[in-house]
């Protein structure tokens, strides 16, 4: 977010996918919570959108309040592809930027979507 002129404190961002694995509603260990938590504790506004999962158990097991539903389009500062559920990479890079600010970045940590497609991955 730095290297693209985005400030990182009161910024949002969008985590897509929660679940342990992709297209299973299975939530035991998953490691994206490390994730949101380490973009918590840097005061960024953190929105989880996982349509495989049960929010209530999510909610449950782990304290976090998931989005019911997609989110508005242009609203965060960045997107993180978190878990390669088909329904995301159905989408590509363009649909999934669709719901970040234009100035926005995505990073991939699947590395499902093409490099050039994606301002970072693993």
């Amino acid at each position: 977010m730095l290297n693209n002129s985005i400030g990182v404190c009161n910024s949002r961002v969008l985590v897509l996918g929660f679940a342990f694995k992709e297209n299973c509603p299975d939530l035991r260990n998953t490691r994206v919570i490390d994730i949101i938590q380490a973009l918590r504790e840097y005061n960024i506004a953190v929105d989880c959108y996982d349509p495989w999962i049960d929010r209530t158990e999510a909610k449950q097991e782990y304290g976090l309040d998931c989005l019911p539903e997609a989110p508005a389009p242009g609203s965060y500062d960045a997107v993180i592809l978190a878990v390669a559920h088909r329904d995301f990479i159905a989408m590509g890079a363009t649909g999934i930027r669709n719901w970040a600010k234009p100035t926005s970045i995505l990073y991939d940590v699947k590395s499902v979507l093409p490099v050039g497609s994606v301002d970072g991955r693993l």
